[in-house]
This record gives C-alpha cells, sequence and structure tokens, in this order.
C-alpha cells in the first residue's frame, strides 16, 4: 500500500481519536514502524489534536474530575506491551466500550459545535443581510405609498386648477401638467411627459402674471425609482398662463426665460 494512500486512508485520524478497532490500532502501529512519513504524518495529526483540544477546553468542575477518575480505575484495562520484534504482531492496547463512546461522543460534540457555530453564525450574517434588505424595502415602499398619497391628494383636491403646458414648435413632445390650487395660490408641477433635459440644461417653470414670465422655480426631473414625482413650485395668487424653459443648468433659476419648450393658459 503507498505511503499516500495510507495517509488519506482516514485511519490515522481514526487511531488518534482512539476510534480505531483492534485490527486498525494494529495496522496503523505496524505502518507508523515501516514508514517514517506515517510516523510524522501521525505525530502532526495528534499535535494538531491537542491544540485544538487544549484552545477549545473547559474546565471540569472537581466533582466530574473525581467521577472521572473513579471510572477510569473501575474500567481501563493495562496490558504490557513487548517490543515487537520481526515476527510480532503489533502491540495492541484495549480500550473498552464505555471509553471508545465517551471518545466518539467527544469528536462528535467537539466537530458538531464547530459545524452549528459555523453554521449559525453564517445564519446570523445571512438572516441579518435579508432582514437589512427587507427593512429597505419596506421603507421605499412606504416613501412611494405617502409620495402616491400626497400625488393623489393634489390632483383630487376640490380646489386644484389643472393645466396642461404643451410643447411649442420647438420640442412638440414636451408637456406637463401644472395644478394650481385656488383657494392658498400653492403651484405645482408633474414634469413626467417631460423629455429628459440635455447635459447641462435643466427645465424651469414660469408664471405669466399680468403678461410678465415670473420665475416659479427649477423643475426636477431625475426619477426616484421609476416614478417622477409631483413637486411643490413657488406659488402664485394670480397667474394667467404657466410655461416651461430649458435654461442652463445652475443652482439659481434664471432671471428671464432663455429657451421657452412648452405654454399653458389658464
Amino acid at each position: 500500500m503507498e505511503i499516500k494512500n495510507i495517509i488519506s486512508s482516514g485511519l490515522l485520524e481514526l487511531y488518534a481519536t482512539g476510534l480505531a478497532s483492534e485490527q486498525e490500532a494494529a495496522q496503523v502501529l505496524q505502518w507508523v514502524q515501516q514508514y517514517p512519513e506515517v510516523a510524522d504524518e501521525l505525530a502532526q495529526i495528534e499535535t494538531a489534536m491537542a491544540m485544538y483540544a487544549q484552545a477549545n477546553s473547559v474546565q471540569p468542575s472537581p466533582h466530574i474530575k473525581e467521577k472521572i477518575f473513579a471510572t477510569i480505575n473501575e474500567d481501563a484495562t493495562v496490558i504490557p506491551l513487548k517490543n515487537p520484534g520481526k515476527k510480532d504482531k503489533a502491540p495492541i492496547v484495549s480500550i473498552s466500550t464505555f471509553w471508545k463512546n465517551v471518545a466518539a461522543a467527544s469528536v462528535v460534540l467537539l466537530l458538531g459545535s464547530a459545524v452549528l457555530n459555523f453554521v449559525q453564525y453564517n445564519n446570523n450574517g445571512t438572516l441579518g443581510k435579508k432582514l437589512a434588505q427587507n427593512k429597505e424595502l419596506v421603507n421605499n415602499l412606504q416613501d412611494q405609498a405617502k409620495l402616491m398619497e400626497d400625488n393623489w391628494r393634489i390632483v383630487q383636491s376640490r380646489y386644484s386648477q389643472p393645466v396642461t403646458v404643451n410643447g411649442l414648435p420647438v420640442s412638440p413632445e414636451a408637456q406637463a401638467k401644472v395644478f394650481w390650487m385656488k383657494n392658498t395660490g400653492d403651484v405645482y408641477v408633474d414634469p413626467g411627459n417631460l423629455p429628459e433635459a440635455p447635459k447641462g440644461k435643466q427645465y424651469e417653470l414660469w408664471a405669466i402674471v399680468d403678461g410678465v414670465p415670473v420665475n416659479a422655480g427649477i423643475i426636477i426631473t431625475t426619477k426616484k425609482g421609476d416614478q417622477y414625482s409631483i413637486q411643490k413650485m413657488k406659488g402664485f395668487g394670480k397667474v394667467d398662463a404657466f410655461a416651461v424653459s430649458l435654461e442652463a443648468e445652475s443652482s439659481k433659476p434664471a432671471e428671464k426665460p432663455d429657451l421657452v419648450m412648452a405654454v399653458g393658459k389658464m
């Protein structure tokens, strides 16, 4: 049997945990004496197990310690060992069924605890990420629901006077909807049908008051989700018409319209 097959067979690990049968233990000891590489591998396995056990050890109470040693004195059987010759069989150390079961349980509990901790950590991480995603989704849905409710309230208000601002020949596809509140003079604009503003440009709303264009503010056309929002603009107590212009991008509204894209009369 090749050395790499011996090392990969799993018998060395079984022997190190004390779970190997008598025949398996004898075979392992024979390999250890025959192959230095196998002896080194077994030593590394035993060292690794000892280091892991020490790192994860729990100090038992004195009562448990006394009980364990009392059981050892009752169950343990000591068999004298002989130096094996060429024709002698490899020495075998007998391990009672009780302690084999204890060792098996210890290994299972140790490995099970490690796996459980990993799975629990992984599940907690996944669960936490899922909860964060769901919370963000709920918050977004709540924001969208409130936005739709506010928009609906504006559109359905008995004081709301809608004005359709239609595109001029320079931009026939441009269209916006303006809502003027008769009781307060508040102005709202829905830019949903305005084409995307060219780079470096922005739309602005104008109110025509006594024949003079007065800037009502910059129209924000950036999408929120997949919807444009109805936004509040500067209010006017008296308006003859509304217009939308295309201006150079700036943080301040223009003093006069540069390129009028759409107009709508009251």
